[in-house]
């Protein structure tokens, strides 16, 4: 028996980012499409054994969790593509904390552990905090 299995976060964190994988990487679509499927089964396995109740903050934690990881990719992206204007990896940083947070919000929802490893946004980034 598994000691250490996925949180329902880390579970929704890593789909978002698989998503983009299959939507930025078309060579391999197939392969994503059925870690996809398996992530899914995952999700709604862990929903079933634990009845969790989804709410509207779990999916705003959701949204917000999935708008990062986007913003992350195309950050680092342009930044491995020597496009420096407007990708600071500060700020992808800063981003990560937010998916720490997003990601402890749904934790606070379907119990589980969290990640007290939180880094706060530098003043430069006061237009990334969101409204929790």
């Amino acid at each position: 028996m598994r000691k250490y299995l996925p949180t329902l976060s880390e579970l929704v964190d890593r789909l978002s980012i698989v998503q983009l994988k299959e939507v930025f990487i078309p060579e391999h679509k197939d392969e994503y499409a059925q870690e996809i499927a398996d992530i899914i089964y995952d999700i709604q396995a862990h929903i079933n054994e634990n009845k969790s109740e989804i709410t509207a903050e779990t999916i705003r934690a959701i949204v917000v969790l999935s708008q990062m990881n986007l913003h992350i990719w195309h950050n680092e992206s342009n930044y491995r593509k020597g496009i420096k204007d407007g990708n600071n990896l500060e700020l992808t940083h800063g981003l990560n904390g937010i998916r720490n947070v997003a990601k402890n919000k749904i934790q606070e929802v379907v119990g589980g552990r969290k990640d007290y490893k939180i880094d706060c946004l530098a003043a430069d980034f006061k237009d990334w905090e969101i409204s929790w």
